[in-house]
């Protein structure tokens, strides 16, 4: 790998590409200028399988153009067999790649926060239709979790309906009556947080997928007993 590394920085710059790195737990999300370089490649057959055949890949460097101070610069090297001609393909290729953060979000949340693996269904088609529930609340977990870290100052109804921000302000806030008007979506999602065990210390950042997922599984909760007291 360390040869077609080397391979690869050594053929000239087609472009640089502007990427949005989104932002996680630890991180703030932020613009990343990649220079990109690529080229044909075939891959052979390891030594122990020389009866394989070669395969035939396109190689795409993308490495970060003066990263901020103190944070590790992006290097993606990516080999597909989609091929890449033009300079448009090449940055096609790492559009794709960098969908990579949101997917990866997503089925962590359907494996840690909906604990699909666990489940002890007896036939596929009980199967299918538990995940087809599953997939419904992991993207809207996941929604919730992107919404609340790339726009935190609109209002939380965006998301949450009258009675689910009512439920959860009076409930965290310890009070018998909602405020007059919605907090904003970052205010929501940090009150949501705690349900679900985020501490909020300032080292802790935004409260991750998981952690909303248990915060909306006790706000259901809170959300009935709300509605029951106040009707």
């Amino acid at each position: 790998m360390r040869v077609l590394w080397t391979k690869l920085e050594q053929q000239p710059v087609i472009g640089t590409r502007e990427i949005l790195i989104p932002p996680s737990e630890k991180r703030s999300a932020r613009q990343a200028i990649l220079m990109v370089r690529t080229m044909p490649v075939t891959l052979r057959p390891p030594m122990l399988k020389k009866n394989m055949p070669a395969v035939r890949v396109w190689a795409v460097l993308a490495q970060e153009v003066n990263p901020p101070i103190g944070i590790d610069g992006l290097e993606w090297m990516l080999l597909t067999t989609v091929a890449v001609k033009h300079e448009k393909d090449a940055y096609e290729r790492l559009e794709w790649y960098a969908r990579r953060w949101g997917i990866e979000c997503y089925h962590r949340i359907i494996k840690s926060g909906c604990r699909v693996e666990s489940r002890q269904l007896e036939s596929a088609r009980r199967l299918c239709n538990a995940l087809a529930i599953d997939m419904i609340i992991a993207w809207r977990i996941h929604y919730l979790t992107t919404l609340g870290q790339e726009t935190p100052d609109v209002p939380c109804t965006v998301y949450f309906s009258d009675s689910e921000w009512k439920a959860l302000t009076t409930f965290a806030n310890k009070v018998k009556e909602p405020p007059d008007l919605p907090p904003s979506l970052n205010d929501a999602v940090r009150l949501l947080g705690k349900l679900g065990g985020h501490l909020g210390r300032r080292g802790d950042g935004h409260p991750g997928s998981e952690v909303l997922w248990r915060g909306m599984s006790r706000l259901a909760d809170i959300e009935v007993a709300y509605e029951l007291y106040t009707t």
